[in-house]
C-alpha cells in the first residue's frame, strides 16, 4: 500500500482539482499515511475520553440548537498547536487550499475543521454545508480515521448527485472526500460501530461574517 508523505504529492492535489472542476466532488483513497491516520484517530478518542467532544448543533450564532433527530455526532474544533498530528493535518490542508486556488480561482482564504465522532447508530440527515445567511463555506473536506472498516459496518457518506443519483462512500481510514459545499446535498448513514472523521471547510473571502 502506498503511503502519502507529510506534504501531499502534487499530482494528487491536481487530481482533486480536476475532479471538482468536472463533477463537483472527489475521493482519494490514500490521502494520508497510515501512521498519521492512527495518530489522529487516537487523538480523537483521547479528546472524547477527556470530555472534550460536545454534541454537534445545527444552525449558527443565536439559532444554534442540538437536535439528535437531525445529527448525532460529537465534535471538537481544531486549532494549531494542539498536537503534532493535527498540525500535520492542517499543513496538508494548507497545501490543498493553495492548489484549489491556483487551479479553480476560488479565493479560498482559510480553513476550519473539527473532529467528529459518531457513536454506533448515530447519523446526520440530508443537508447542505453552506448556511443560508453566510456563503463563505465553499469547499467541504472529510478525512476518515476508521481502521479495518467493512461494508457491513455501514456509516457511508451518501452524496446526492445530479440526475437524482445517490452515491455512497464508505468511511475508510486515510481516505479524503472533497466536494463543493453549496452544490452537493449529502447525509451520513448510521454505522454499526464508532465512526471517526475530521470534517472541514475552506472558506472564501468576503461574504457574510460568522
Amino acid at each position: 500500500m502506498q503511503a502519502m508523505p507529510t506534504t501531499t504529492d502534487h499530482s494528487l492535489l491536481l487530481a482533486i482539482v480536476d475532479d471538482l472542476a468536472e463533477s463537483g466532488w472527489s475521493r482519494q483513497n490514500l490521502f494520508i499515511a497510515q501512521d498519521l491516520t492512527l495518530e489522529l484517530a487516537t487523538e480523537c478518542r483521547k479528546r472524547a475520553a477527556q470530555g472534550g467532544l460536545s454534541p454537534a448543533s445545527i444552525g449558527r450564532g443565536a439559532t444554534q440548537v442540538v437536535r439528535e433527530g437531525v445529527r448525532g455526532d460529537q465534535i471538537q474544533w481544531l486549532e494549531r498547536g494542539q498536537s503534532a498530528a493535527s498540525d500535520r493535518y492542517l499543513d496538508l490542508m494548507e497545501g490543498l487550499r493553495q492548489a484549489l486556488n491556483q487551479g479553480l480561482y476560488l479565493g479560498l482564504e482559510d480553513y476550519e475543521s473539527h473532529f467528529a465522532l459518531y457513536p454506533p447508530g448515530a447519523y446526520y440527515q440530508k443537508h447542505l454545508d453552506r448556511f443560508r445567511d453566510d456563503d463563505r463555506r465553499a469547499v467541504s473536506v472529510v478525512l476518515y480515521l476508521n481502521q479495518d472498516w467493512l461494508p457491513e459496518h455501514g456509516g457511508a457518506l451518501r452524496l446526492y448527485l445530479k440526475g437524482e443519483r445517490e452515491h455512497d462512500l464508505a468511511p475508510l481510514g486515510g481516505s479524503l472526500v472533497v466536494f463543493m459545499s453549496a452544490e452537493l446535498p449529502h447525509e451520513v448513514l448510521p454505522a454499526a460501530r464508532e465512526r471517526l472523521s475530521l470534517a472541514g471547510w475552506f472558506r472564501r473571502r468576503g461574504g457574510s461574517p460568522l
